[in-house]
């Protein structure tokens, strides 16, 4: 097992409060959820081992003295002192002995193996989430096959904000173990495709929404589709293509939402419909000289 302090980043003298900052450090930047790079999942488990020892009291102080053997099944503090006192010694803590013998002699020639049932093998399956989902959050279903040959649908909440190539854990959900015992995990691993109209940017999106030209120039009032229901948006008069228009709280539906940023798009009318040529011949005389200021 690692070092809980070396885990945690924490020297041996470090208070409570140092041990926990270090851990929420740890579980904010390795957590799976958060964070799919190969090796996330295991520090983030290391972490989580380290916090359970150096968290608790009693269990730092039996490290501290016992080291890695105080975390092996059916260990016992005061048998162990009362061994070292009668001469036997605690390698590394103050004799010469060598603590697999310490446990051999408490426990028996398995003291060193992990007792009870054995964990089932995880189960990994890739899930395709529609984007509008991963924006919103909600509920699916995930369809997974079983060594029998039957298959389960299992619910499966997605957070808003999650990303492709995000996973989700599903504990107890994977393999069983061979003669029994709890199941392995399930590993959700997100799939998430581009959303036809909806650019992404963290917590914030991009829709591009077409006006037309009787609207840029008289502006007024228009409806646009956000991911928490329709708004209507007033269009300043005289706007132009460039033109930005921020709408709060209507991104990525986070703990706290993003932003959705509408870009409008002035449509020009089909040049062959009827009354088109003369509207247009009308509207040059209301230009000033565009393209005076292009002189290179």
């Amino acid at each position: 097992m690692t070092d809980p302090y070396r885990a945690l980043g924490v020297s041996r003298d470090a208070d409570d409060d140092a041990i926990k900052k270090a851990f929420k450090k740890l579980a904010k930047k390795y957590h799976p959820d958060l964070n799919d790079s190969p090796e996330a999942e295991e520090k983030f488990k290391q972490a989580n081992a380290a916090y359970a020892i150096l968290g608790d009291a009693d269990k730092r102080k039996a490290w501290d003295t016992f080291g890695e053997a105080s975390t092996r099944p059916g260990f016992n503090a005061d048998q162990a002192r009362a061994w070292g006192a009668g001469g036997g010694g605690f390698g590394g803590f103050g004799g010469g002995g060598d603590m697999s013998d310490i446990l051999e002699s408490l426990f028996g020639g398995g003291a060193g193996r992990p007792r009870g049932p054995r964990k089932g093998a995880d189960l990994r399956v890739r899930l395709q989430v529609d984007p509008m989902l991963a924006i919103r959050g909600g509920e699916t279903t995930v369809r997974i096959g079983r060594p029998d040959g039957t298959s389960d649908n299992l619910k499966v909440r997605i957070p808003a904000g999650v990303s492709d190539g995000g996973k989700l854990r599903l504990r107890g959900q994977g393999h069983p173990p061979p003669g029994g015992g709890p199941c392995g995990d399930l590993i959700v691993i997100l799939q998430i495709p581009d959303h036809p109209l909806l650019k992404r940017v963290d917590d914030n999106l991009e829709l591009e929404v077409p006006i037309t030209v009787g609207e840029a120039v008289r502006g007024g009032s228009i409806t646009v589709p956000t991911p928490t229901g329709d708004v209507k948006v007033t269009v300043p008069a005289g706007i132009t293509a460039s033109k930005r228009l921020r709408l709060r709280g209507r991104g990525v539906q986070t703990k706290q939402p993003g932003d959705l940023y509408l870009s409008l798009r002035i449509v020009l009318p089909d040049a062959e419909a009827e009354g088109v040529a003369e509207a247009a011949e009308m509207l040059e005389g209301a230009y000033e000289d565009v393209r005076g200021k292009l002189a290179l």
